[in-house]
């Protein structure tokens, strides 16, 4: 065993210490420590584990135990004997980031002369023989003047490239105070653009972008030919790597990197996306084809003004013959609706194309018949119902994909096809019972149903005896109580079994069943007095079910001074809730609408609550009437080139669509 004293180790007065979270006991670190020593050669990464929990917990803080370990990790890093000398280099690494970015009362005092003492012997590191501790430690280069030096001593590629791209980052670190520095690091990085190998001409603009984002914009050509030239595509898993990442990064993967250089210049960005399709298209690069479409979600998801440049490269990459680039293109075409309507005769074509991408979710005939349902066209109709429920047929629930592309959910794609529920709703029941059957009630879908049948209202109706059956379940559901008031008189049979329910842990319950009574045919008189009694009764923060007055108009006019009372001591939902329930019972378009106005004012000046923005949105439909404040945030919100959507998949597409139909209908209004 070399590297440290475990003597030493023994001495410290770890007791008196305090690790990063209190869930890990400070006794973890001396034996973590003593663990690695004795381990040698055959420690390993699992064996840093207790350290990175008590020490680098990425949670803004450097503990005193951080301090006290620092020369033990120093020596045990430096050791050549250690098996987990690279983990050990890592975690040094976290440890200076968490330093550089914490609160400096979230620093232990002694943490940066320990530091300066070691400094020697971290910043040797970088020159140590193991190549795999090299690359680790070039993060601990503290300025310029290391790095550089890394970079005249190292000769091979897979080196020197990553020392290129830490020169970039931390030459814009240093930009303002040593101008000196910056301009070494230029003179290096135009050296490799005259002089170096295409990828490192890559890598050399990208560490220039981090302190002159122009550059990539200057240099799109170099990077377009780069990229495209697959005989270069071997050569960036030969020498692209980085430190922290064991592996290399392949061309597809740079392309994403690439592509992100791009964002502050949105046409810039849409147009390198178009240029690379073009010569994927023209050299037959199936991977740079399935990259693109990979990029063109990326910049779509964000900016919607890309649309019109992207939708004809996805709508090309239909006919290709790898199933991934089709099932990529058939989803751009799915999220992008309407515009994509010139596709359909194609996306009809591809209903039931099995093509598949091995790490997502769905197939290309699934992307296909969803894309024909956004546009509104009837061919997608047949057997979408059952192809939606498929992946719960026979288990809990289809796999969850985290990335995209991935299917939309149930009730994204029925809730909008109310014109179809003609068609659609035979289908729907059989699943429906099945579902019902299968799960002994509710299940995973259940909700998923039911948002539809509310959106379908009336047209809905067929399925209440679907929907009756659900109310045997003890455990009730606000959604079936809510479908029944959707489907207005029609559902007035269904009354009974509503009225005799009695859900468990719902104390509210019959007042809800009232209102939607109400809807149903049924007393509207009783179900108002039911309800505004809840309302004056009830105390903060919740006061009761204010919204559910907002239904019974200028009838809920004796409770207005309660409303208002409610609509001035809640924030959030309650707030919004109020505010409509008070114009619906009074009639006045104000104080409510300066109210909602709350809402839509703070995404003007780059909020981002869209989810109360919307709310706010939909209230202000209902009572047409604008403050001239509102009326001016909106035409701003309008000329975002954003998606005015939290969600960065699928459904901020759609999101999207909803708020900007309301923002102009509400700017149509007189």
């Amino acid at each position: 065993m070399t590297g440290i004293s475990l003597e030493a180790l023994d001495a410290v007065p770890w007791d008196r210490l305090e690790s990063a979270l209190p869930q890990h006991p400070v006794e973890g670190v001396p034996r973590a420590l003593r663990r690695l020593a004795l381990g040698g050669g055959a420690a390993t990464e699992e064996h840093c584990y207790p350290l990175s929990f008590c020490l680098a917990a990425g949670n803004g803080r450097v503990p005193s135990a951080a301090t006290a370990a620092l020369p033990f990790l120093v020596a045990l890093a430096a050791d050549p004997g250690n098996g987990a000398r690279v983990d050990l280099v890592g975690l040094l690494v976290s440890l200076k980031r968490a330093a550089k970015t914490a609160r400096p009362d979230l620093v232990d005092e002694g943490w940066p002369a320990a530091w300066g003492r070691h400094r020697g012997a971290i910043l040797a590191l970088l020159a140590d023989p193991d190549p795999d501790v090299r690359r680790e430690a070039i993060p601990l280069a503290d300025g310029v003047v290391p790095l550089l030096e890394r970079w005249r001593a190292e000769t091979d590629p897979a080196m020197r490239l990553p020392v290129l791209l830490q020169l970039g980052w931390v030459a814009a670190e240093a930009a303002q105070a040593d101008a000196r520095s910056v301009e070494e690091v230029r003179a290096v990085l135009d050296g490799v653009l005259r002089d170096g190998e295409p990828v490192m001409k890559d890598a050399a603009v990208i560490a220039w972008a981090q302190f002159d984002p122009q550059e990539p914009v200057r240099r799109i050509d170099l990077l377009l030919e780069t990229l495209s030239d697959l005989a270069v595509r071997p050569r960036f898993e030969e020498i692209w790597y980085v430190s922290d990442v064991e592996e290399p990064f392949t061309r597809e993967d740079v392309v994403n990197w690439a592509a992100g250089l791009f964002e502050h210049d949105p046409r810039t960005a849409a147009s390198f996306v178009v240029r690379l399709a073009d010569a994927a298209a023209r050299t037959g690069d199936t991977e740079l084809s399935g990259a693109v479409l990979d990029e063109a979600w990326r910049l779509l998801v964000l900016r919607p003004s890309a649309a019109p440049a992207l939708l004809p490269v996805a709508g090309r990459l239909l006919d290709h013959r790898a199933d991934p680039v089709r099932l990529r293109a058939a989803h751009l075409l799915a999220v992008l609706g309407r515009q994509s309507a010139r596709y359909a005769d194609r996306l009809a074509t591809l209903i039931d194309d099995p093509g598949e991408d091995t790490y997502l979710e769905g197939t290309v005939g699934d992307y296909a018949r969803w894309a024909l349902t956004r546009i509104g066209d009837p061919r997608a109709m047949p057997g979408l119902v059952e192809r939606l429920y498929e992946p719960y047929r026979e288990h809990y629930g289809r796999g969850y994909c985290v990335s995209d592309p991935r299917l939309p959910d149930v009730d994204a794609v029925l809730v909008p096809l109310r014109a179809h529920a003609d068609v659609l709703l035979p289908a729907l029941r059989e699943v429906m019972r099945h579902h019902a059957t299968y799960y002994g009630g509710h299940g995973p879908l259940t909700d998923a149903f039911l948002k539809v049948l509310k959106a379908w209202g009336p047209d809905a109706l067929p399925a209440l005896p679907e929907v009756v059956a659900l109310m045997d379940d003890a455990r009730g559901s606000l959604p079936i109580v809510e479908v029944l008031a959707a489907m207005g008189p029609g559902a007035a049979s269904a009354e009974p079994a509503l009225r005799a329910c009695n859900p468990l842990n719902w104390l509210g319950y019959q007042r809800n069943a009232a209102w939607a009574a109400s809807h149903m045919g049924g007393d509207r008189t009783a179900a108002l007095r039911l309800i505004g009694e809840a309302v004056l009764t009830e105390e903060g923060p919740y006061y009761g079910p204010v919204h559910l007055l907002t239904d019974f108009g200028p009838a809920a006019a004796p409770y207005a001074d309660r409303v208002r009372h409610i609509m001035e001591n809640t924030d959030g939902m309650s707030r919004i809730e109020a505010a409509l329930a008070l114009w619906s019972g009074t009639g006045e378009p104000e104080p409510s609408i300066s109210v909602l106005a709350e809402f839509v004012l703070p995404i003007a000046d780059g909020g981002d609550d869209y989810g109360f923005f919307g709310e706010a949105l939909r209230a202000l439909a209902r009572i047409g009437t604008l403050t001239p404040a509102t009326r001016a945030a909106l035409r701003t919100v309008r000329g975002i080139d954003g998606r005015l959507a939290q969600e960065r998949n699928y459904e901020a597409f759609l999101q999207d669509e909803e708020l900007r139909a309301t923002i102009e209908y509400l700017l149509a209004l007189p």
